[in-house]
């Protein structure tokens, strides 16, 4: 099933349109490239409003100084099977110092990138990105015909999220959603994404330090 993935990733690509008219990124595929995520690199973090501007402007500038190494002292690359085509994580170091981590994950109807970034050895900044796929990626015309559907896997088709979480001194204290315009969270939304985000970060940390 892996190698029905890396096909695929070989032979479909991206083109960026905008999303919920916030220019929050949002792709669809032309052929002859790649869908394959990558991560953030030499890239600022995309503003789309002005709430809390000065409290998320040093979450910013981190997010773009930490992308702005070329020379990392130490990158680790760790195996993950929290899915059913794996995936894995990768560890980057700076003097010693983890300055963040990129999860990658497959799987038969989705791919997610995950990006944690630290400030004073505090989860700072969270981007996740995902493509949610119409079908399987192994569900082809004959897939389709069997089924008597009325669709077969088209990269086309699939559905893009992103999610920027900025924290300080552990708390959770803006989301961004490309799919909700920009829209302030609930207090009771944004205390449980905290949750599952610490806790995602918190497990990553504990199998960086296993390896």
């Amino acid at each position: 099933m892996k190698e029905n993935i890396l096909f695929i990733i070989m032979t479909l690509g991206i083109v960026t349109i905008a999303s919920c008219q916030n220019n929050v990124d949002k792709k669809v595929i032309q052929p002859n490239d790649t869908i394959q995520l990558t991560e953030s690199l030499k890239q600022e973090d995309l503003a789309v409003n002005e709430y809390l501007t000065n409290e998320l402007k040093p979450i910013r500038e981190n997010f773009k100084r930490l992308n702005s190494i070329e020379n990392w002292t130490q990158i680790k690359v760790t195996e993950l099977w929290e899915s059913t085509e794996g995936g894995e994580a990768k560890y980057y170091f700076q003097n010693k110092n983890l300055k963040k981590i990129i999860t990658h994950h497959f799987g038969e109807t989705f791919q997610k990138l995950t990006e944690y970034y630290l400030k004073d050895e505090k989860l700072s900044f969270v981007f996740e990105k995902s493509y949610k796929y119409n079908r399987p990626v192994y569900y082809d015309s004959s897939a389709k015909e069997e089924n008597n559907d009325i669709e077969k896997f088209d990269f086309e088709e699939s559905e893009i999220i992103e999610e920027r979480s900025y924290f300080n001194n552990g708390k959770l204290l803006h989301q961004l959603n490309n799919q909700d315009c920009g829209s302030p969270f609930a207090n009771d939304y944004l205390l449980e994404e905290q949750k599952r985000l610490l806790t995602k970060f918190e497990k990553l940390i504990k199998l960086e330090k296993t390896k």
